[in-house]
């Protein structure tokens, strides 16, 4: 996992991931629906997510698994990117 990516995630999951939690207090495999991401807040952040990568989430990505987690977001990402 790039280094620039996670900290890109954490930046975007700040602004728009409305959590209950700091996100500076997460580590990259905490539970983000537990720190408080609600199903709304899942939309602002891949849209802010496929803005800021430039990239488009395809339906088979969009579910609980793929925003569950700072790592799995990455992942998520990072397949995308190739």
């Amino acid at each position: 996992m790039a280094v620039e990516n996670i900290v890109r995630i954490r930046d975007l999951l700040t602004t728009h991931g409305r959590l209950s939690l700091d996100v500076a207090s997460l580590s990259d495999d905490s539970d983000l629906y537990q720190a408080g991401l609600t199903s709304l807040a899942t939309v602002g952040l891949m849209l802010s997510l496929e803005d800021g990568f430039d990239v488009e989430f395809p339906d088979s990505m969009l579910s609980r698994k793929t925003f569950g987690s700072i790592e799995s977001i990455a992942e998520a990402i990072e397949e995308l990117l190739e």
